[in-house]
């Protein structure tokens, strides 16, 4: 909720970009990131600022602006985070302290199936699986070219 509270908390006024993460949103955030080689300890918080802005405005990364850390560092900071299950560690600890903030259990405990998304996916059928990850099935016919 929007209270005067929570719009000082989220006033960017003081960042350069409204993207940029706040000091109470790093404190959350530091702990979880993966360490950088010694010289590049303190552009931990940069390189997700500039993340952050790309994902924020949509922009292409070649138009990150020069404030920022090199498009290709930004980039591969990036996938570094993402295949080695950073990103997916650090949405599930907000995602926990979002829960116990609202005074809820940090995972839920209830889950809902709605019986038309169970009727929708009998009958997708062969049309929902991606035939690129499926096994190729040998044919066992014979075929013209071999005796």
């Amino acid at each position: 909720m929007w209270t005067a509270e929570n719009r000082a908390r989220y006033d960017h006024k003081t960042d350069r970009y409204p993207s940029d993460t706040t000091d109470e949103e790093w404190g959350l955030v530091e702990p979880l990131m993966p360490p950088l080689r010694k010289n590049q300890a303190d552009r931990r918080r940069e390189l997700l600022n500039a993340i952050f802005y790309v994902l924020h405005t949509g922009c292409q990364w070649r138009q990150l602006p020069k404030d920022f850390p090199p498009r290709s560092t930004t980039h591969d900071y990036l996938m570094l985070l993402q295949s080695y299950g950073y990103l997916a560690r650090i949405h599930l600890a907000l995602y926990k302290a979002c829960r116990e903030q609202a005074e809820k259990e940090p995972s839920p405990t209830l889950a809902i199936v709605d019986s038309q998304s169970v009727k929708s996916a009998e009958k997708g059928g062969n049309i929902l699986i991606r035939q690129d990850l499926m096994r190729v099935k040998k044919s066992r016919g014979r075929s013209a070219i071999s005796p």
